[in-house]
């Protein structure tokens, strides 16, 4: 069975869970706080040196980090990966955007507010990340206007990354009003079989 180190308030976190849902894959799932430091003790920097959650671990000993390459090994031989290589290859496409154009922004914004409570000292951090955010956005609007999903016709781990951070963006002050075809996607995300929702809190 595999076991995952995480928070699942996390979207990166979150982005495994929603896999191994849609997969039926048994899994322990084991809480790390950030926020009291937990992700920064020896034990967990031996299973991950970065410091950063999710961490999968696949057996005892054998660990792998980074969200986006965990749902690149489960989703592996399922129809969450397409197996045409160009196809392959714009999964990678529009996950490499969800960490380097959106998630930086979306993301950031949301921990901000969320989680620190909007401090004065990090205000200015948090207005700087609404262009970015709402860059992303736009990007995203455009894709879904002619295309169902981010790559092909079917669910793939390209939307459920995207879709983690996405779904509350409003969390950090963004919002979907102007947006139709990205609140239709996630309609279509969260209907899907095996959907569960992101913890509240």
């Amino acid at each position: 069975m595999y076991r995952v180190y995480g928070d699942l308030l996390s979207g990166n976190c979150y982005k495994i869970k929603l896999l191994m849902s849609y997969l039926s894959l048994p899994h322990e799932w084991v809480r790390v706080d950030i926020l009291k430091g937990e992700s920064r003790t020896p034990e967990f920097l031996a299973k991950n040196p970065n410091g950063k959650i999710p961490v999968l671990e696949l057996e005892p000993g054998e660990y792998l980090f980074e969200s986006n390459a965990i749902l690149y090994y489960l989703a592996d031989g399922t129809p969450y990966l397409p197996r045409a290589k160009l196809d392959r290859a714009r999964v990678l496409q529009w996950q490499s955007f969800e960490q380097y154009s959106h998630e930086p922004y979306i993301a950031v914004a949301r921990y901000i507010a969320k989680y620190l409570g909007l401090p004065a000292e990090r205000q200015s951090e948090y207005e700087s990340k609404r262009a970015g955010g709402y860059r992303a956005l736009r990007v995203m609007e455009q894709r879904l206007a002619s295309a169902r999903f981010f790559v092909g016709e079917r669910l793939s781990i390209a939307d459920i990354s995207l879709y983690a951070y996405t779904h509350v963006a409003h969390e950090g002050g963004f919002s979907l009003a102007e947006y139709p075809a990205v609140r239709r996607w996630i309609g279509e995300i969260e209907r899907h079989p095996g959907h569960v929702a992101m913890p509240t809190g």
